[in-house]
């Protein structure tokens, strides 16, 4: 175990499972419900025996001060090149640390994020047939972090969108689509009211998709996002993939959330060119339920097998997300948000006893 000078984080190295064929993957459990969530996914995954070797680090948003905590992490994805990760905390106030979640994004340039929106059978949901992706640009746009007050009492606060980093968002969404059989890209943006930025969003994924899909057989369209917001909760089974800059996939993503069952049930990931970090597809921290045994874990186990069909392990991905889905339909064993009374360890066993 490494010897930190703060006691309130430490890492540690857990084996799930011994094989020559071992690969090691970064865990950051994250706050709130994080630990909880993790401590599922190694259980289900020994359980499994998924060979998987975790190195582990409990980076906190809490701590103001995680500089050296969050340089070997980062260390340790460049080397890894696959992580698994709860949300961290980012406090509220102005006096508060910058977002450790945005900040690794763009250090290890993870650009695209994944959010699967989709009914499981189960759960109870809004409406049916809902089976959509969301992709979101995970770097720029209002995320950049440029804020500066420029007279007491005026805040200007800089969204930045560029032709590069939409052409590769573009291309991201429009290479989803075809090798997951999906039909019809719809391009998010607010291009009527911020001409130049969401414009250039706009007509930068119009032009890749003229240039180098429009063969391809998919489908493009855009909508203006307040529309979009409200197609999605009147009429959500029309859309198949959205490509989004930054706020709105947020946004998005939650909306999504709430009308298949909750944040708890909802896979995600965020992909660069050479690093893969695989977390919950809606970013709740679950700090109100934190150490109370009460949070589902069906997303962080969806989104870890998602982790194990990169790392070219199909068949334990499959067995594990065919025993969380076997679980859920069964209705033995659901968490609160599910519609039933059972606790995080009870599911976890659950999906043990189904594998």
């Amino acid at each position: 175990m490494l010897a930190l000078r703060n006691q309130v984080v430490n890492k540690t190295l857990t084996r799930s499972f011994a094989s020559a064929a071992t690969q090691t993957v970064t865990l950051v459990p994250g706050d709130g419900v994080g630990q909880e969530l993790s401590e599922s996914v190694k259980a289900v995954f020994k359980a499994a025996e998924a060979p998987i070797e975790w190195e582990q680090f409990d980076l906190s948003g809490h701590v103001s001060v995680n500089d050296d905590l969050m340089k070997e992490t980062l260390a340790s994805l460049r080397r890894n090149k696959v992580g698994l990760k709860g949300i961290l905390y980012t406090p509220v106030s102005r006096l508060g640390h910058t977002s450790f979640n945005v900040s690794m994004r763009k250090d290890l340039d993870i650009y695209a994020s994944i959010s699967l929106i989709r009914n499981i059978p189960g759960v109870k949901g809004r409406y049916d047939d809902i089976d959509l992706a969301i992709i979101r640009e995970n770097t720029e746009g209002e995320y950049s972090g440029l804020e500066h007050i420029s007279f007491p009492g005026v805040v200007e606060s800089l969204k930045i969108v560029t032709r590069h980093k939409t052409e590769r968002i573009a291309r991201f969404a429009f290479d989803f689509a075809l090798k997951n059989n999906r039909k019809r890209v719809t391009c998010v943006h607010k291009a009527n009211i911020m001409k130049l930025g969401d414009g250039l969003f706009l007509r930068t994924v119009q032009d890749i998709f003229e240039k180098e899909y429009s063969m391809s057989g998919i489908i493009l369209n855009d909508m203006i996002v307040d529309n979009a917001s409200m197609q999605l909760v009147s009429r959500p089974q029309q859309f198949d993939v959205l490509v989004l800059p930054n706020l709105y996939g947020n946004i998005l993503s939650n909306v999504g959330a709430g009308l298949v069952g909750g944040p708890g049930i909802i896979a995600g990931t965020s992909i660069g060119r050479e690093y893969a970090v695989f977390e919950p597809g809606c970013r709740h921290v679950g700090e109100d339920i934190g150490g109370k045994n009460a949070a589902n874990p069906t997303a962080m186990m969806l989104s870890a097998a998602m982790m194990l069909k990169h790392l070219n392990l199909n068949k334990h991905a499959n067995r594990i997300s065919t025993a969380v889905y076997r679980t859920i339909e069964q209705g033995q064993c659901k968490t609160r948000d599910m519609g039933g009374n059972n606790s995080t360890t009870e599911f976890t066993k659950a999906v043990i006893s189904s594998l």
